[in-house]
């Protein structure tokens, strides 16, 4: 099924839009009070998320996340005891 040339412009829109990082619930608010109609603007947004889908690179390791805490000088910053264990000297 082809769709008509205002669904793929609408279409380009969204994934233009959404690769600069802008959300989609306000794109869409944008269209629909811009007068298009809500299904269409629907129907926009699943083609883009689908088109934005098949061009992602597919992860073949999961990635390990880290964490450190540094203070703005990069130095590892002490973590705080809580304030029990500091009267108890734990």
């Amino acid at each position: 099924m082809t769709e008509p040339a205002y669904v793929k412009r609408l279409a380009e829109y969204f994934e233009k839009n959404l690769r600069k990082g802008y959300p989609s619930a306000s794109l869409k608010w944008a269209l629909v009070s811009q007068g298009y109609s809500k299904t269409l603007v629907e129907q926009a947004l699943e083609i883009a998320t689908r088109e934005i889908a098949s061009k992602a690179p597919v992860l073949k390791e999961k990635p390990f996340i880290t964490h450190e805490v540094v203070d703005e000088k990069d130095h590892a910053v002490e973590v705080k005891k809580p304030w029990w264990k500091r009267i108890f000297g734990l």
